[in-house]
Formats: structure tokens, C-alpha cells, sequence
């Protein structure tokens, strides 16, 4: 596992993981900044699709993108913490690397879902994906690399402060 800061669309790996929301149609954020670099194909895919559940992932081919693959993960909106929203977080980033290993995808890179428009908070965020990115790759050598590509240097932090802090 690697953090990085940046542009996830211009990541070269398997997959990237979308913050996407549950109609599966272009937002804000990561999920804007990956359908403008993707282009327009990639809603007409999604529009064939349909929606996804709060917790769950959709597979999508990458367009433009230097990805061939897009994983799409909804995650939940921050409601304070009462309701389920750490297990639908976790949901999500479980669910993508499930997803990547049914098809064969070794490399990936996640943004910190949740963690813009939808309000969860960054540190929770940051130990609930890296405490089941971990959880799903012991003795699983399916997937070989997991980016956390943040958009900012202080999210970037909280991602390396956490990775040290494991064995």
C-alpha cells in the first residue's frame, strides 16, 4: 500500500475506484474529475448499468482514462455516525478489492470515499479504508498494489499516519 497525492484519473493502474453516488450519474468531486477525463462514454456505460447501493461497487471500462477499468463505490453520507455509515464505508472498499479479484484486476487506486461533499470525517475515514484494505489483502496475493491517492497534502497526511502506525 502506497499514498499518494494527485490526480486519481491520471493514475496508470488496473483500476481506479470512483467515489460514485447510488444513481451512478456524474457528481462533483472525484466522481466529476473522472467523468470529464473518461468523456462522455463512460455515462452512456453507466446509464446501461442502472444504480448501485449505498456499501456496494460496479464494475465500468476505464474510456479515456490511462485505467482500463473504473470501480464505481458508493459510499455513505455522514449522519453523525448513527447510521451504519462506518460498516457501509467499509462495505465499499471490501466490496472494490472483491471486485478487482473476480476479474483479475492487480493494481488500484482508491480515493477517500466519503470524505468530500458526502462529510464523513477524514481520520475515521482514512483508518476504517486502510484497516480493511489490510483485512482483505492478508494471504490474498490477488491484488498486488493499492493506492490511496488523496487530492490534498492534509488527507495525504492522515493516510501515512495511519500506515505507520501498522505492523
Amino acid at each position: 500500500m502506497s499514498v499518494h497525492t494527485g490526480d486519481i484519473t491520471r493514475q496508470a493502474v488496473d483500476a481506479i475506484v470512483n467515489a460514485a453516488n447510488s444513481a451512478l450519474k456524474r457528481g462533483g468531486g472525484v466522481d466529476g474529475a473522472i467523468h470529464a477525463a473518461a468523456g462522455p462514454a463512460l455515462q452512456a456505460e453507466l446509464d446501461g448499468i442502472g444504480g448501485c447501493p449505498t456499501g456496494e461497487c460496479r464494475l465500468s471500462h476505464g474510456h479515456a482514462l490511462p485505467a482500463p477499468w473504473i470501480i464505481h463505490a458508493v459510499g455513505p453520507v455522514w449522519h453523525g455516525g448513527t447510521a451504519d455509515e462506518d460498516a457501509l464505508l467499509e462495505s465499499c472498499y471490501r466490496s472494490a478489492l472483491a471486485l478487482a479479484r473476480r476479474h483479475g484486476l492487480r493494481t488500484l487506486a482508491f480515493p477517500a470515499i466519503s470524505t468530500g461533499i458526502y462529510g464523513f470525517p477524514k481520520d475515521r475515514a482514512a483508518r476504517i479504508a486502510v484497516t480493511a484494505v489490510l483485512d482483505e489483502l492478508a494471504g490474498d496475493d490477488a491484488v498486488a498494489e493499492v493506492r490511496f491517492v488523496c487530492f490534498d497534502d492534509e488527507t495525504a497526511e492522515i493516510y501515512r499516519g495511519i500506515l505507520s502506525q501498522r505492523p
